[in-house]
């Protein structure tokens, strides 16, 4: 059983999720990906969305460009949390996506990522899953901790080119 869907509508949108798919493949997470249009396979999609939520599912990621309805409409087909990551497509280069996921009706919530921040997404989906299993936690915990340790390995490199003139 997936606890997280991954769900993008069309292949185009494969290289950007494929940072989220890192992060859950990281934290050890199940997810299945799917590819379904808001549009030019709503049944499909709704289909699969209750699907989904009918065999456990827990969380799904929806990832959309230009007029960006696939997280809503996956929101509104189900009870699940969902995170929409506005993906930059088209003239308005993301805008126009992040404001269709940002701006939902009351009522049917979707929490949204910045254009293009899918890593986030799978990030902010690990950290909900967490809050009721406490060794995904001590991994979150541990992830944050090595982001420290990295950053400051990276001052500290800088610091020493500074100290020697570079």
């Amino acid at each position: 059983m997936s606890q997280i869907g991954v769900i993008m509508g069309s292949d185009s949108d494969i290289k950007i999720m494929e940072e989220a798919m890192k992060i859950l493949r990281e934290f050890e997470l199940d997810f299945e990906v799917k590819i379904s249009s808001a549009h030019r396979t709503l049944e499909r999609t709704v289909d699969w969305v209750k699907a989904f939520e009918a065999q456990g599912g827990r969380l799904i990621i929806a990832a959309a460009g230009l007029a960006a309805h696939l997280p809503g409409v996956v929101a509104g087909a189900t009870i699940l949390p969902v995170i929409g990551v506005p993906l930059s497509s088209g003239a308005l280069e993301g805008i126009d996506a992040l404001y269709s996921i940002v701006q939902m009706p009351p009522g049917i919530p979707v929490a949204t990522v910045g254009i293009g921040a899918a890593r986030n997404a799978a990030l902010l989906a690990v950290q909900i899953i967490a809050i009721q299993d406490s060794a995904l936690s001590i991994k979150v915990k541990n992830y944050r901790l090595q982001m420290l340790k990295d950053i400051e390995a990276k001052d500290e490199a800088l610091q020493l080119r500074l100290s020697k003139g570079i």
